[in-house]
Formats: C-alpha cells, sequence, structure tokens
C-alpha cells in the first residue's frame, strides 16, 4: 500500500513537469533583475506576450534551441523573448552572447532566483506568460520554437482578447 501511495506521489510530481504544470493559469512571479548591463522588470512587460527562458551558456539543450529562440523573436516581433542566464562567469556569458550574435532581451542571474522564483530545476524551461500577465504555457527542454504548432499557439495568444 506504502509503495502504491509513493508510486502515484512520483508520478503525480513528473507529470508536473509537463507541459501544464499546476501553475499555469495563475499569475506569473513577477520579478525584477539585474546584472549591471541590463535589467528586466516583468512587471513593465504587461501587454505583451512573454516567452521567459531559463537557460545557461554551458548547457547543451539551450544553446541547441537558441538558433530557433532568435528566428522567433525577429519573426515574431509582438512576443518578447526574455532570456534570463544562470551563468556564473559573466565574461563568459558576454562572450557567448557576441559569438552567437544574442540580440534578443538577456540578463544574467547567477543566483538562480528566477529559477527557483518558477520552480525550475532542469534548464532549459520557457514559460509563455499572456498579455494579462498569466501563465499559460510552460515547455521543458530544447524547443524548435520556428515549429508551426508553436508558432500558432503564439499567433493566436498574441491576437486574443
Amino acid at each position: 500500500m506504502f509503495a502504491a501511495g509513493l508510486l502515484m506521489t512520483l508520478l503525480a510530481a513528473g507529470c508536473d513537469r509537463g507541459n501544464h504544470p499546476r501553475n499555469i493559469g495563475v499569475a506569473a512571479p513577477q520579478f525584477v533583475v539585474s546584472d549591471g548591463t541590463r535589467t528586466v522588470d516583468l512587471s513593465k512587460l504587461r501587454g505583451h506576450v512573454v516567452l521567459l527562458n531559463l537557460w545557461a551558456s554551458w548547457c547543451a539543450p539551450c544553446v541547441e534551441e537558441l538558433p530557433s529562440l532568435l528566428l522567433l523573436q525577429h519573426n515574431m516581433p509582438d512576443i518578447t523573448v526574455v532570456a534570463i542566464s544562470i551563468d556564473d562567469d559573466a565574461d563568459a556569458y558576454q562572450r557567448f552572447l557576441t559569438q552567437n550574435k544574442v540580440d534578443l532581451l538577456t540578463v544574467r542571474d547567477p543566483s538562480a532566483r528566477i529559477n527557483a522564483l518558477y520552480g525550475t530545476v532542469q534548464i532549459p524551461e520557457t514559460y509563455v506568460i499572456d498579455r494579462q500577465g498569466m501563465l499559460r504555457r510552460k515547455f521543458v527542454s530544447a524547443q524548435d520554437w520556428t515549429s508551426p504548432e508553436i508558432v500558432d499557439y503564439l499567433k493566436r495568444l498574441s491576437t486574443a482578447g
């Protein structure tokens, strides 16, 4: 009986890592983060659809999805991509941004405070926040941000309401 209860708890916890965690449909946790170069205040982005991408330059899946994330930002300028990196080394982070021509809004949070705020334990994770500041979706692991399914979803969300 105990083993069955433990198994059900573990399965429920595993399900929470998917695209529909229990915090979907609630207000996105607000934050202000600054790394001395850039500052992001999520409350100032109200009125925009936001993709909050939690990543690091040393994370292979994060690097894998970066080209499509940059392309999405260029092709859909009405979607605001905010990339929060947990890189410790400021110089390595800046070199990575320059070498990879990263021109989206990104800020370094080496304390991983924003990851903790959102309950992220494995990167990359990306949260979709609607124009009213509500969490609408969570993507776990690398995505092709130019896939028709994701682009159609974001287009519908950006024109809703």
